[in-house]
């Protein structure tokens, strides 16, 4: 039986989908299967897993589009492995990856949960310099709520176990359970680590290592800001009832995280009023990232004001202070 699988969701990435099957086919662990989940593409990527299909270990699965957690539900629906990963499309791992998980939760029973460090790759996949380093230990459901450590969905290998413990399916579904909850289009890795950690016992450990190398792609991303915002805000309300006492304490300063981080990712898309109504917002709801983390807190606050008073022209100035704020999706 196959010990481990790598899940990776696939969806109109043509131009960067074999760099990422290139690098898990070469893990120097050598039992696991890769499960690519073609969620729906309408370009070249069906064509080109073609190219891959002679490799016993790549498996593909073709379903209509139903987004980053249902093809993650659906890969992990399949998978045969006792530990499962996920690498998305546009993301590749180092090859020692994939080992290192394994060792990790073999020696530590009680882990279900294992990740690692991500150095960060810009849209043609060169290195930018920059790298998520996170916490690797004493982590708890306030930690993963207000600074979640795992730091992007390519960076976690979990027990198959976890997946069994927090499995559902709704009314609708008649094919295979969720694991993932499919109504979000964004936060969907934040309300799946945040339920594990309200509704099991299982544990978050992190590895030493950049293992995973995570693309960070630009423009557009001020756009999303305000979808991004609603997600985290509904994914809230949901798991409140799980918690209520827990919400209630780390809402207020986790919230203030969320929304230092869209801050940064608006100053990224060089747009400065969106970044100061972010920035004010978050100011308002907690001040203390000023003190938890005040290198970071209060480069964002200048950034933004440059950015939103000066214009865009200054920026060239500015990023060189803020170039470590250009974390991704998941990075607080």
């Amino acid at each position: 039986m196959t010990f481990a699988s790598i899940v990776v969701p696939a969806f109109n990435v043509q131009n960067t989908l074999a760099e990422t099957l290139d690098a898990l086919l070469n893990q120097t662990y050598p039992d696991f299967e890769i499960i690519v989940v073609d969620d729906g593409s309408t370009d070249a990527t069906a064509d080109l897993l073609q190219t891959f299909c002679h490799d016993p270990r790549l498996c593909v699965l073709r379903q209509a589009n139903r987004g980053l957690a249902g093809a993650r539900n659906s890969g992990i629906a399949a998978a045969r492995g006792q530990v499962i990963g996920f690498c998305d499309a546009d993301d590749t791992w180092a090859p020692e990856k994939l080992a290192a998980h394994v060792a990790h939760l073999d020696a530590n029973p009680a882990v279900g949960i294992s990740y690692s460090g991500s150095a960060l790759i810009d849209d043609a996949g060169n290195p930018i310099g920059q790298a998520q380093r996170p916490r690797l230990d004493g982590i708890d459901a306030g930690v993963i709520f207000r600074r979640n450590p795992i730091g992007n969905g390519s960076a976690v290998v979990l027990r198959r176990a976890v997946f069994d413990d927090i499995a559902y399916r709704p009314a609708n579904e008649s094919e295979r359970s969720w694991y993932f909850d499919e109504t979000f289009r964004q936060s969907e890795d934040i309300e799946c680590c945040l339920r594990i950690a309200l509704t099991t016992d299982w544990r978050f450990e992190g590895v030493e290592g950049l293992l995973t190398r995570y693309r960070i792609s630009t423009g557009g991303l001020s756009a999303a800001t305000d979808r991004q915002l609603v997600a985290w805000e509904r994914m809230v309300k949901k798991l409140w009832p799980l918690n209520p006492a827990f919400f209630e304490v780390n809402t207020p300063l986790a919230r203030a995280y969320q929304l230092r981080y869209l801050s940064r990712r608006a100053i990224s898309d060089h747009d400065g009023p969106r970044a100061m109504t972010l920035t004010r917002a978050w100011l308002r709801e907690s001040r203390q990232p000023l003190w938890e983390e005040p290198g970071k807190s209060l480069v964002t606050i200048v950034a933004a004001l440059a950015l939103s008073a000066l214009g865009p022209g200054t920026l060239s100035m500015a990023m060189k202070a803020v170039s470590r704020l250009r974390g991704g999706a998941l990075a607080r």
